[in-house]
């Protein structure tokens, strides 16, 4: 078992909160952003694709804000909640 495995969290549910979308939707689904990354950066003949996993809501789309990486987010604030 890796070490990453054994960090685990206890988180107790009941003390945690809700995160809502859109007109108040509570389910989101997972996707993921595309960002081109060149050649030059990642050493290879071709660019390359780099996925980035985010979370966003199921009724409108908009992806949750908070699942965006911090350097990206302004980018992306037309289409995040």
């Amino acid at each position: 078992m890796s070490e990453q495995q054994n960090m685990q969290m206890n988180v107790d549910l009941k003390s945690t909160t809700p995160i809502e979308g859109i007109d108040g939707n509570h389910v989101f689904q997972q996707g993921v952003l595309l960002r081109k990354v060149s050649k030059f950066v990642v050493g290879a003949e071709e660019d390359a694709v780099m996925p980035i996993p985010v979370f966003f809501d199921s009724k409108s789309g908009k992806v949750l804000e908070s699942t965006i990486p911090v350097d990206l987010r302004e980018e992306y604030k037309e289409i995040s909640i």
